[in-house]
């Protein structure tokens, strides 16, 4: 079993990662919130891994902290939520603010992430509320090798909207709510746009 994965970026787009080690390439689905954290493709990088086996496919999924890696884990232990969907909620809401949401009950924000839906939603919360208590510490614990990435403002504000519409949200939808939110300012970072956009998003619904 695969616990973590060290190696060069080969590719790095906002759902996955190609990790070359060893001479191999092994391709690796992510969270948005690894995505901000890991360095341009050509730089090295450490990640959590957790492997998932399926009839016909053995699958990586990897995270900057060990705190996402245990949230993914608790969400895919929920039933009808697979890895797909729980890497979609990891990519809205951070380990401690899921957190948050299933100790409030607050179904409506995890209602929001697409493809989640209010019956989904629900079974989240009575099944997690018990077994959230240790996200938030766990949350900080980001792996060696981690950095947030930049770029321009105007390649910021088009990766924003990439990132979006790889989430879920339409074209429209996401493109109006980066505009919402004006110019970057000096010194933001392209997960500080996009958690303002989803804010944005998420106060529209």
């Amino acid at each position: 079993m695969i616990a973590t994965l060290s190696g060069l970026i080969l590719l790095r787009d906002a759902g996955r990662l190609i990790v070359e080690t060893g001479g191999v390439g092994y391709e690796v689905f992510i969270p948005l919130s690894t995505y901000y954290r890991t360095p341009a493709a050509g730089a090295p990088v450490k990640l959590e891994i957790r492997q998932v086996v399926r009839e016909d496919a053995l699958t990586l999924y990897g995270f900057a902290s060990s705190g996402e890696k245990r949230a993914f884990d608790l969400l895919m232990s929920v039933q009808h939520v697979g890895p797909k969907l729980a890497l979609q909620v990891l990519s809205v809401l951070a380990p401690d603010e899921l957190a948050a949401a299933i100790t409030r009950e607050d179904t409506a924000r995890l209602d929001a992430v697409p493809g989640v839906g209010a019956k989904v939603a629900e079974r989240i919360v009575r099944e997690l509320r018990d077994k959230v208590g240790g996200l938030s510490l766990a949350a900080a614990a980001v792996v060696d090798g981690a950095v947030n990435g930049r770029a321009g403002g105007d390649g910021m504000l088009d990766d924003a909207i990439s990132a979006l519409i790889n989430l879920g949200y339409k074209p429209v939808e996401a493109k109006r709510a980066v505009d919402a939110i004006g110019a970057p300012g000096a010194g933001d970072e392209l997960e500080a746009i996009i958690r303002r956009s989803l804010a944005v998003i998420l106060g529209e619904k």
